[in-house]
């Protein structure tokens, strides 16, 4: 890593190179974010890579789409000495000795320092690739990536991603009431106080107004075998955009069903896919969503805040139980909620159609399927939800 050589005073052509790396790439860099970027390195210090990370983030990220870009340039970057030191060679002008670009598919991988082996046999001066203009075409073409069809490396950069996606539910009247300086109802018991309090005179009617919040949030997440990479990605993305929400339900579906709520009180993601980890026993398995909705409605049935409760189910609808009991128990969950929407990956094939048993049930038992199979589908959801709930 280069943040030693802060040490050594090598901090300011390091951070005058990463600058203009992430100006190649696209990102709005000048001499006033370069300036207070050399102010947040003082106020958070170089000793952890995270606190370093996360203020040239703050500094030099002004638009969501480049949040992708920055992380690669940053890993890249702030990796390894030598690795750095051929970076600022393509960089800076005024670095000694030029080194001509290779080219390889994805800049991380041509960063990655070699083993001692491979070193041993190759040139004293391999070339590092570093191409820019390709980290940003990158960036866009993971937004419509499908989760399941990435590497490894770029399914951890898409998690951290969805992350930070938000998932902003439109606000829903309630029954209770709150004062308001115009509103719908009058408010004749402050009125009568103010009036006792005044010898009877009042200057103006106090008004009440119904109150307003995100609607309960009842999650399903199918974790089967065909949902492995779809689940991780989306329980991660769902805990951190729901967190705020005043109530949220959340249970794993495969063979059985798994109530998630323990984990997802965790402040931290990371704790929580793990404690997701260890609390679901057939995690990768089969699928029998009627026998899991017949244990919620037997077990959990409380959790269905009258008939305000938001159901999202993920699946894909690859059902291995009969699909008579799953129309019922998806009968009885309409019933008992204001909307079941079913979040499907498989949208992402042009002209799906729910032909298999279980998918054939839950189209024609839920109230609506959307897509959730990349980055920009999950930054669609939240507006998606508002029109169907609008509509009712």
């Amino acid at each position: 890593m280069l943040l030693g050589d802060a040490r050594r005073g090598k901090l300011l052509p390091n951070l005058l190179g990463f600058a203009r790396a992430l100006r190649r790439a696209g990102l709005a860099v000048d001499a006033s974010r370069v300036a207070l970027a050399g102010q947040a390195i003082q106020a958070v210090g170089v000793a952890r890579r995270d606190d370093l990370g996360a203020a040239l983030e703050a500094v030099f990220v002004s638009q969501a789409r480049d949040r992708a870009v920055f992380h690669e340039l940053f890993d890249a970057f702030f990796r390894d000495p030598a690795v750095a030191t051929k970076l600022l060679a393509l960089m800076l002008p005024s670095a000694e000795g030029r080194v001509e670009p290779t080219q390889r598919p994805r800049v991380r991988e041509a960063l990655r320092p070699p083993s001692a082996a491979t070193a041993a046999a190759s040139p004293p001066e391999q070339a590092v690739e570093f191409d820019a203009a390709m980290t940003a075409g990158r960036g866009r073409q993971l937004r419509q990536a499908d989760f399941n069809a990435v590497s490894a490396t770029e399914y951890r950069l898409l998690e951290r991603l969805a992350r930070s996606l938000p998932l902003a539910l439109p606000q829903l009247p309630l029954r209770r009431t709150r004062a308001a300086p115009r509103g719908a109802r009058a408010d004749w018991p402050r009125l009568l106080r103010h009036a006792a309090r005044c010898d009877g005179e009042c200057i103006e009617l106090p008004r009440l107004q119904r109150r307003r919040e995100p609607p309960p949030l009842l999650l399903l997440v199918d974790v089967s075998g065909s949902m492995e990479r779809y689940a991780r990605l989306l329980l991660a993305f769902l805990h951190s955009a729901t967190r705020t929400l005043r109530r949220r339900d959340v249970f794993a579906v495969g063979t059985s069903l798994t109530d998630l709520g323990d984990a997802f009180a965790m402040p931290d993601t990371d704790d929580m896919l793990r404690a997701a980890a260890a609390a679901v026993d057939d995690f990768a398995g089969g699928t029998r969503l009627g026998e899991c909705l017949a244990t919620l409605r037997q077990r959990h049935a409380r959790r269905l805040v009258g008939r305000r409760t938001l159901v999202l189910l993920i699946s894909d609808g690859l059902d291995t139980g009969e699909p008579g009991p799953l129309r019922d128990e998806l009968a009885w969950l309409r019933r008992r909620s204001r909307r079941v929407l079913w979040l499907n990956p498989l949208l992402r094939f042009e002209g799906y159609a729910p032909l298999a048993r279980g998918a054939a049930a839950l189209h024609a038992g839920t109230d609506a399927m959307l897509a959730v199979h990349n980055l920009a589908s999950l930054e669609q959801l939240a507006g998606a939800i508002a029109t169907l709930l609008a509509a009712r």
